[in-house]
């Protein structure tokens, strides 16, 4: 189940993101250097974006999606976990999580969204190409932000040039 992230699921959310960054692709990423997990309400909803996660039929975090708004045109893709055991199911999490985004996106009249992705994370390349994301090199990024995995590839969403 995709549900609009609420402060109860804090621990389980850093949890996930911790693991999947740590755990899984060996970043050492500590979640000091990630603030913004912190305070998910302050860092993306109350400035105009939004969070999300995907839940299993235990109620317990499984998956997990963030919108920062960064001006009215470009939005940052962040937080775009999924635990290992529930990735390319045919519970499509993280297709819903992502479709849950993009509605938003769009909804909030977005016309750019971009995303960091560590360099390690090949699986991930894979699908962001495949929703129609291309890379681009970090000189070519509309706006600056801060992105913990200096080895990251970043994408970038055209929503004006996109057909729904």
């Amino acid at each position: 189940m995709i549900t609009v992230y609420d402060d109860k699921y804090k621990e389980d959310v850093i949890k996930l993101i911790l693991h999947v960054q740590n755990a899984e692709y060996e970043l050492g990423i500590r979640v000091e250097e990630q603030p913004d997990i912190l305070d998910i309400q302050s860092n993306y909803v109350n400035d105009g974006g939004n969070f999300w996660i995907a839940l299993n039929n235990n109620e317990k975090v499984v998956g997990s999606i963030g919108l920062q708004k960064k001006t009215n045109e470009v939005a940052v893709l962040k937080k775009f976990f999924v635990y290992k055991d529930y990735r390319g199911k045919e519970v499509g999490i993280g297709t819903g999580l992502y479709e849950t985004l993009l509605v938003f996106a769009k909804k909030q009249g977005f016309t750019k969204v971009i995303l960091d992705t560590p360099s390690k994370a090949t699986r991930s390349h894979g699908f962001y190409k495949k929703v129609g994301f291309k890379e681009i090199v970090k000189e070519d990024l509309p706006i600056k932000y801060d992105y913990p995995d200096r080895d990251s590839l970043i994408f970038k969403l055209d929503l004006s040039k996109k057909k729904y």
